[in-house]
């Protein structure tokens, strides 16, 4: 780079980075460390409750229609977009869940989504 050149990289990508990879390999891959271009992280909390699994997420000044929901089974990502942030967590959850059981609120600002364990044997017919 000569001088005077600009460097438009995010100056915290590389140790962002670095953090990532270091957690994952104490949670066995399970950490997403993400920057979004308005520098907004999600407090987002998971909770077990008997055969429920509950993600809350505060999301303030997000509209209802700008949140997308995503889930595999194992892992919730939450997108979503006002006028002045930008959210997208991947959260990990602590058990396998039915993603199809999922029912999903959204008030004041609080998102909140609930799913059932999923069952963790299936029956094999012969």
């Amino acid at each position: 780079m000569q001088p005077g050149d600009r460097d438009d990289r995010d100056p915290f990508e590389d140790i962002f980075s670095e953090i990532e990879r270091m957690m994952n390999g104490m949670m066995n891959g399970n950490v997403d460390v993400r920057t979004d271009s308005m520098g907004t992280d999600a407090h987002i909390d998971v909770q077990e409750d008997g055969d429920l699994v509950r993600v809350i997420a505060d999301l303030p000044g997000v509209d209802k229609e700008a949140i997308d929901l995503t889930c595999d089974g194992r892992r919730v990502t939450i997108e979503a977009t006002s006028d002045r942030h930008e959210f997208d967590e991947r959260v990990s959850l602590p058990v396998r869940v039915d993603e199809g059981s999922a029912n999903a609120t959204y008030n004041n600002g609080v998102l909140e989504v609930v799913f059932e364990r999923a069952n963790t044997s299936a029956d094999i017919d012969l």
